[in-house]
């Protein structure tokens, strides 16, 4: 597996990797998903040779704060390392962030993964979020 920066944003990988996991709400409009790649802080891509088998993107400032806004793989490689390589290729690249934050599903899977990675939850630090869909 080899993680590099993501810079040439090719609409049928990314379909094929969002489709897989099931994000289809976001390639609904391929072109606004198109649009939040070009915009992103950071984007960085797991390949097997030419095979993209994860993503992981990051929004925010860079210096205060960065959102990890999507991190997908491939179902077959699902539990094989390749999330924790992005998520902390990506913790490497801002080690001086004062925060990184993230949504995800709340199941126990999810929340175990972001847990043995060193987040927490907000409610464990007094916080709470809020979203507006």
């Amino acid at each position: 597996m080899e993680i590099k920066e993501y810079k040439n944003y090719k609409e049928d990988e990314i379909l094929r990797l969002y489709s897989e996991v099931g994000w289809t709400a976001y390639t609904e409009n391929m072109t606004a998903l198109r649009c939040g790649y070009e915009h992103s802080l950071l984007v960085l891509a797991a390949y097997e040779g030419d095979d993209l088998i994860g993503i992981i993107r990051a929004i925010g400032d860079g210096f205060t704060v960065v959102f990890i806004q999507d991190i997908l793989v491939c179902p077959e490689k699902q539990r094989q390392g390749v999330g924790t390589a992005l998520l902390k290729a990506v913790l490497a690249r801002y080690p001086d962030v004062r925060q990184i934050e993230l949504v995800t599903d709340n199941t126990p899977k999810t929340v175990a993964f972001y847990k043995s990675l060193g987040f927490s939850e907000f409610s464990e630090m007094g916080c709470c979020g809020f979203m507006r869909c």
